[in-house]
């Protein structure tokens, strides 16, 4: 699978923000973007690093424009650990 990793990114920084979460990392398109992590962190956590190659996999999918809409209207519709985006990749990390 072709994607790459972002460190010290803003836009995970946004995204700890709004989880209120020290260490985050958040998937653009095919982009890993991580905030308080290092690329080697993510890499030597097998079910961090599935969790979000299932995200890639899920903008594969779906399509970019349209998964990030699916996804935020899940969110705000059953909030962010109820997501079924989030499921499908918390079901990844033990595959």
């Amino acid at each position: 699978m072709d994607y790459r990793i972002k460190e010290r990114s803003w836009i995970a920084r946004v995204a700890a923000w709004k989880l209120s979460s020290k260490r985050v990392a958040i998937v653009i398109g095919r982009t890993i973007h991580l905030h308080n992590a290092t690329r080697e962190d993510l890499l030597n956590n097998k079910r961090w690093l599935k969790h979000e190659l299932c995200h890639i996999e899920q903008f594969r999918r779906f399509g970019f424009m349209k998964f990030i809409a699916l996804y935020l209207l899940e969110s705000i519709r059953k909030g962010y650990h109820n997501n079924k985006y989030e499921a499908e990749a918390r079901q990844a990390e033990v595959k």
